[in-house]
């Protein structure tokens, strides 16, 4: 067993927003930046192997995390009022294509929830089901590593859990500034305030 995971028995695998609305070609904004060429590399190359061999080496604790349909309907108002205010933060989405997974097939054992914020953890299903295993420790992949991946791994510390975050297997879009954001994160925030960065071979 890798060293990397202290406690494998109280650990999970959590699995951030790998849909189309995030990953897929389809749902690139180039006039905004909104490209994820970097995404798709990383999910093709190397998340869906990583996945694999996690449920194979180390446990069954597979939580897929997905969206609901990212729109007026399903969004909190200070979502709603953000995107409302200033069209640049994001986007309303459509309901359907946006929000299945993209490439990433779930298994029987997998645990797969849905958000309508950024951060995981508002999900009450989610700390059901980390509190009903004991889980302590999460491996968190997924993007974007700026945003939901980010405000997830706050405030998951903020509650008492332990982050081990390989680094190549988070990823944001393919603009400069926040590709430079996420390298800070990787390289500074995220093993100064928040848990372990190490590569995914070192896990599994």
């Amino acid at each position: 067993m890798s060293d990397s995971l202290k406690y494998p028995e109280r650990t999970a695998l959590l699995v951030i927003d790998i849909v189309n609305a995030c990953c897929h070609k389809d749902c690139e904004d180039s006039s905004a930046g909104i490209t994820y060429e970097r995404i798709r590399k990383m999910v093709d190359e190397r998340l869906l192997g990583f996945v694999d061999r996690y449920r194979q080496q180390v446990n069954k604790n597979v939580i897929i995390m997905g969206l609901k349909p990212w729109t007026r309907e399903y969004l909190p108002q200070n979502i709603i009022r953000l995107y409302d205010e200033n069209p640049m933060a994001s986007y309303f989405g459509e309901e359907g294509f946006e929000e299945e997974q993209y490439h990433l097939l779930p298994v029987e054992t997998d645990f797969v929830v849905k958000k309508n914020t950024y951060d995981c953890f508002a999900s009450s299903e989610l700390i059901d089901y980390l509190e009903q295993r004991g889980i302590t420790d999460l491996v968190i992949c997924g993007v974007f590593t700026d945003g939901c991946v980010l405000s997830s791994i706050i405030s998951g510390f903020s509650k008492g859990y332990n982050f081990i975050i390989p680094r190549d297997l988070v990823e944001t879009t393919d603009l400069p500034a926040r590709q430079e954001l996420q390298s800070l994160l990787l390289d500074y925030t995220f093993p100064m305030q928040y848990g372990r960065v190490v590569d995914s071979s070192a896990i599994v």
